[in-house]
């Protein structure tokens, strides 16, 4: 923490503006744009439902009626998840025949999911 003395701009009793370390941040910070689109990324992982969805996808490549039946869910439900959990990048599918299957598009989004967990945990 800067002293009153190290202080390069505006001072008083209780504030002071640190403008070098500011523009040190605001050097780093992102535009406006990715931190929007970070924001809409982390608001998919705030619905328990893609959650689920997701830690299924951990374990197996998986069609929307084995995610139902899992999930104890409508299909209609998981597909309506699913479109959003694509629409945002997180899973990828593929056809065979007529059946569709799921899996997570890469380990980023596991990464992130362990390190919310992890987080969560330490704070227990």
């Amino acid at each position: 923490m800067l002293d009153k003395n190290q202080c390069t701009a505006e001072c008083c009793d209780a504030v002071c503006v640190h403008k070098k370390l500011l523009e040190k941040v605001s050097a780093k910070m992102p535009d406006e744009t990715e931190l929007y689109d970070l924001s809409e990324l982390f608001k998919v992982f705030g619905d328990s439902t893609r959650i689920r969805i997701l830690f299924v996808l951990f374990e197996e490549e998986v069609c929307v009626c084995d995610l139902a039946e899992q999930l104890n869910m409508t299909q209609s439900a998981i597909s309506h998840q699913l479109r959003i959990l694509k629409q945002n990048k997180l899973v990828k599918n593929r056809r065979e025949g007529k059946s569709i299957f799921y899996s997570l598009a890469d380990d980023h989004v596991r990464t992130i999911i362990e390190m919310g967990l992890e987080h969560i945990e330490e704070n227990d």
